[in-house]
C-alpha cells in the first residue's frame, strides 16, 4: 500500500537534501498521515489520511456506538 492520502492523494516525493559545504545527498518528503476511521461510501473504514484534509473537515466521522453494544449478554 503506497503512503497516499485517502482525499488529495498527497504522497512520498524525492528531493535533494544540501549542507553548508554544499554537499548534496538524496533525501525522501513523507506526507505527514493519519490512519482514522472515516465514513467511506456510507461505511466505516481505516483510511489513511493527511494532517491538512483532516484539519480542512474532508473526513467524516463515524457516529459513536452507545454504551453497551457489542458486549454479551450475561445468562
Amino acid at each position: 500500500m503506497p503512503r497516499q492520502c485517502h482525499f488529495c492523494g498527497k504522497q512520498t516525493v524525492i528531493g535533494r537534501q544540501v549542507s553548508h559545504a554544499h554537499n548534496v545527498s538524496s533525501r525522501t518528503f513523507e506526507p505527514n498521515l493519519r490512519r482514522v476511521r472515516a465514513l467511506v461510501d456510507g461505511s466505516p473504514q481505516r483510511i489513511d489520511v493527511c494532517s491538512r484534509c483532516l484539519r480542512s473537515g474532508k473526513v467524516v466521522k463515524p457516529p459513536r456506538r452507545p454504551q453497551g453494544e457489542g458486549e454479551a449478554t450475561p445468562a
